[in-house]
């Protein structure tokens, strides 16, 4: 064998080369050759695909090439060890042997590659799904200021509707009572600590032209609740008021006085609870959370109160 019929390797890079100088290999090289020009035709197709394809499809190429560089690798091992005792040299299972160690280094160096297009796949997948987490974090934004202008526009209506009562005359609570949320309040601990029935209290507010306290949303519950707190001492805070809230015997329904059913309520954990079937009144109490400040209670227990009617005019 002269030194020009030396066996040649391979390489991803240059192509697969046949081996030369031995007979038995002249009909084992055109496999070599087909998946060369094969890999050649892959990569001229895959740079003429768009980015995202062309990094998918390279996936499944370096896939596919590491598996057919493995099955090269177990072939030549076991066609080579049958030949060498009969047909190669020392030299020539040498060379052998370092094509099939540079055999090994490429499958790694694919494998390689193979790792890195999967976790550029992946890191693009999650990139997409954060954005996709986006657009829903955004369109739920959008629709709670849809609902807040919404809102801010009914607002703006009813302040529409009070101009016209503004303009009478200035407006005036008697004394003992506070002006808030244009409707004038009489907090039964300002001017004395009597304590009523839900029936009493509610007879008082009526002899001055009032009635029990209407808690019909949630700004008007957290001005009242925010009230108690600004004006009662910590100790005070378990005190409780009527307000005009009962529960129907007739039709089992919480109704307010002004025979208007409850749409929202803001009762404690657990209440109402009607314990031994006579907590048919509703009470308010001081608490920092004023969506949980209501309780049922027995309408002959004895508590505050909190009446509410409509201001008076001078001009």
């Amino acid at each position: 064998m002269t030194e020009s019929e030396e066996p040649q390797g391979f390489n991803l890079d240059d192509g697969f080369d046949s081996l030369v100088g031995q007979e038995d290999f002249h009909d084992e090289r055109r496999p070599y050759q087909q998946l060369n020009q094969s890999w050649q035709r892959l990569k001229v197709s895959m740079f003429n695909m768009q980015p995202e394809r062309r990094c998918r499809l390279g996936a499944l190429a370096l896939a596919l090439l590491a598996a057919l560089l493995l099955i090269v690798d177990i072939s030549l091992g076991v066609h080579y060890n049958n030949l060498r005792d009969t047909h190669l040299t020392f030299d020539d299972v040498k060379r052998i042997r370092e094509d099939l160690t540079k055999l090994k280094k490429d499958y790694k160096t694919a494998v390689g590659v193979m790792k890195d297009a999967q976790k550029k796949t992946k890191s693009e997948i999650n990139s997409q799904e954060e954005t996709n987490w986006e657009f829903e974090h955004q369109t739920k934004r959008t629709a709670d200021y849809m609902a807040e202008i919404e809102k801010t526009t009914k607002e703006v209506e009813k302040l529409r509707l009070r101009l016209p009562m503004i303009s009478d005359g200035c407006k005036h609570c008697p004394e003992g009572w506070i002006l808030m949320n244009f409707a004038c309040y009489y907090f039964s601990f300002l001017g004395n600590n009597e304590k009523r029935s839900w029936q009493k209290a509610r007879e008082f507010c009526q002899m001055q032209r009032g009635d029990l306290i209407i808690i019909n949303s949630k700004d008007k519950e957290n001005s009242t609740v925010n009230y108690l707190l600004d004006h009662q001492e910590p100790s005070q805070y378990r005190e409780v008021f009527w307000i005009g809230l009962r529960d129907s015997e007739e039709e089992r329904t919480w109704k307010w006085v002004d025979g208007t059913f409850l749409v929202e309520g803001y009762w404690k954990d657990g209440e109402p609870n009607d314990t031994h079937d006579n907590e048919d009144c509703a009470t308010v109490s001081s608490r920092r959370n004023f969506f949980k400040a209501w309780n049922d209670d027995n309408c002959e227990s004895l508590n505050k109160w909190i009446c509410e009617k409509a201001p008076t005019s001078s001009s």
